[in-house]
C-alpha cells in the first residue's frame, strides 16, 4: 500500500504506521500487530460498556474539578458515540490479547481521544484525559460486569419471562389432556399435559429468580481500584460517581465495589453468573428434547404433539418435516455449556493482584447470555405457542397403558396388580379388560379406580 494510506503514531516505545483512516493509534495498533489469533473483536456489548465507562469516568473527574469542563464534555460526547456504537469498525483488537485487557481499555482511550480531539479545540490525550483516574486493571472487570448486567437485565430477563409466559398460557390450554406419563422413557402414570408443561414454566421462572438475584454482586463495579486495588491515582470519591453516573445512564443500581482486591483479582460474580447461565442451558435442553420426543414420527414416533412445519427437513427425503427449532436451542445450550467450562477456567487465572483472562471472560460470557436471549424467543415463539396436540395418539395411548394398574394397588395389592400388567402387555388388551376378567371387581369400580383425569390430580402447589 501507498504512504499516503499511512500516518505515523508514536507512544512510548515509539513510531509506528497506522491506517490513515483509523480512530485508533498506536497501542491499539501494536495489538493488533501482535494478535493476528482469531479475527474475533471484542463483542459489541463490551464496547458498549466500555464507552460508558469512559463517558462515567469523564463526568465524575469533571465534578471533581480534575479534568476541565469544555475536556470533560468532549470526552463525553465521543464516548457515548462508541457506547451507540458508532465506531464499532475502530476496535479490531483480537479476543485473544493481553490477559488484564490493556490494548482494549488502550483501544477505547485512543479513538475517544482522537474523537474528542476533533470535537473542540483542546487535545484529548488518551492517558492523562480519557483514562484519568483509570487502569485497564480496573476498567476492564467493571467492564466485564457492567456488559453482563445490562445484557441481563435487558435482554436475558425479559426473554425469560416472554417463555416462561408462554409456557404457562400453552400450559393452561392443554390442561384438560392426559396422556401417559414416562419415566426412563417407558409408560408410567398419567399426566395431564399442562401438568407438564408447567414443569417447564417453573424450570424457566427459577431461572429468572436466579439471574435476579446475581444482578446485585454484577452491580458492584471494580472501578476506583486502579491499579492494584489500592485506588492509586484515583480521587476516593471517583468510584462512587462513576458508579452513580452509570446507573443513571442505565437505571441499573451501581455501587462500588466493597472490596477493590476481591473485584479486581478475581472474577467470581462472572463465574456464578456464568454458572446460572448452564443451568438454564441444562433447562433449555430437557425442554427441547421433550419436545423432539413428543414430535416424533409422525408414523414411528410417538407422535404426541406437531411442532410448526417452518421448512423442508431433507434435501433427498420429499416431505420430511425435523423439529429444527428445538435442535437449535440444544445445539446453543451446548454451545453455553462449553462457554461455561471456559470461563470456569478463566476465573481460575487470577495470580496476586490480577486475573489475567479477563477478554476471555467477558467474550463467553456475553455470547452465552446473548444466545439464550435469542433462544428463548426462538423456543417460545416458533415452537411452544404453535405446536398442535394429536389427541387420538394420546387416548390411544393412555387407553392401553398397563401402568394405570398401579392405582388398584390398595384394593387387589401390588403382586396381582403386576401379573395384571403382564397380561395386558402379552396380550396387547387395554388394562380395564384384563382387570375386569382377572377380579371381582365391578366395572363401575375399576371405572373409578382407573379414571385418569383423576389419577393426575396433585403435584402443583401454591
Amino acid at each position: 500500500m501507498a504512504d499516503s494510506d499511512y500516518r505515523v503514531e508514536r507512544d512510548s516505545m515509539g513510531e509506528l504506521r497506522v491506517p490513515a483512516g483509523a480512530l485508533w493509534g498506536a497501542q491499539t495498533q501494536r495489538a493488533v500487530d501482535n494478535f493476528p489469533i482469531s479475527g474475533l473483536p471484542m463483542p459489541r456489548a463490551f464496547i458498549r460498556a466500555l464507552g460508558l465507562i469512559k463517558w462515567a469516568a469523564a463526568g465524575a473527574n469533571g465534578e471533581l474539578a480534575l479534568l476541565p469542563t469544555v475536556k470533560a464534555r468532549a470526552i463525553q460526547a465521543a464516548a457515548m458515540e462508541v457506547a451507540d456504537g458508532q465506531h464499532d469498525a475502530h476496535f479490531p483488537v483480537d479476543v485473544f490479547q493481553t490477559g488484564s485487557g490493556t490494548s482494549s481499555n488502550m483501544n477505547a482511550n485512543e479513538v475517544i481521544a482522537r474523537l474528542a480531539s476533533n470535537k473542540g479545540p483542546n487535545a484529548i490525550h488518551p492517558n492523562d484525559d480519557v483514562n484519568m483516574g483509570q487502569s485497564s486493571n480496573d476498567v476492564i472487570p467493571t467492564a466485564i460486569h457492567v456488559s453482563a448486567a445490562l445484557i441481563v437485565a435487558e435482554s436475558l430477563l425479559p426473554a425469560l419471562a416472554h417463555l416462561q409466559e408462554a409456557l404457562e398460557a400453552k400450559a393452561a390450554d392443554t390442561d384438560g389432556i392426559v396422556k401417559t406419563g414416562r419415566t426412563h422413557l417407558m409408560d408410567a402414570m398419567p399426566v395431564r399435559l399442562g401438568q407438564e408443561l408447567s414443569g417447564w414454566a417453573s424450570q424457566i421462572g427459577n431461572s429468572r429468580r436466579r439471574l435476579a438475584e446475581c444482578l446485585p454482586r454484577l452491580c458492584a463495579l471494580a472501578q476506583g481500584g486502579t491499579a492494584v486495588g489500592t485506588g492509586i491515582n484515583a480521587h476516593p470519591r471517583f468510584g462512587a460517581k462513576v458508579a452513580i453516573l452509570l446507573g443513571e445512564q442505565t437505571n441499573l443500581q451501581f455501587t462500588p465495589a466493597t472490596n477493590y482486591f476481591e473485584a479486581m483479582s478475581t472474577q467470581d460474580t462472572a463465574v456464578e453468573l456464568s454458572g446460572q447461565l448452564r443451568v438454564l442451558a441444562v433447562s433449555l435442553t430437557k425442554i427441547a428434547n421433550d419436545l423432539r420426543w413428543m414430535n416424533s414420527g409422525p408414523l414411528a414416533g410417538l407422535a404426541e404433539i406437531q411442532l410448526p412445519a417452518l421448512q423442508p427437513g431433507s434435501s433427498i427425503m420429499p416431505g420430511k418435516v425435523n423439529p429444527v427449532i428445538p435442535e437449535a436451542v440444544a445445539m446453543v445450550a451446548a454451545q453455553v455449556i462449553g462457554n461455561d467450562v471456559t470461563v470456569t477456567i478463566a476465573g481460575q487465572s487470577g495470580n496476586f493482584q490480577l486475573n489475567v483472562m479477563l477478554p476471555l471472560v467477558a467474550y463467553n460470557l456475553l455470547q452465552s447470555a446473548t444466545l439464550l436471549s435469542a433462544a428463548c424467543h426462538v423456543l417460545a415463539d416458533k415452537a411452544i405457542t404453535g405446536f398442535r396436540v394429536n389427541q387420538s395418539k394420546l387416548d390411544e395411548g393412555l387407553d392401553r397403558n398397563p401402568i394405570l394398574v398401579t392405582a388398584m394397588n390398595p384394593v387387589i395389592g401390588y403382586e396381582k396388580g403386576a401379573a395384571i400388567a403382564k397380561k395386558a402387555y402379552a396380550l396387547g388388551k387395554p388394562i380395564r379388560e384384563v382387570a375386569r376378567a382377572e377380579t371381582d371387581l365391578t366395572d363401575e369400580e375399576i371405572d373409578r379406580l382407573l379414571n385418569a383425569m383423576e389419577l393426575t390430580r396433585g403435584g402443583i402447589k401454591g
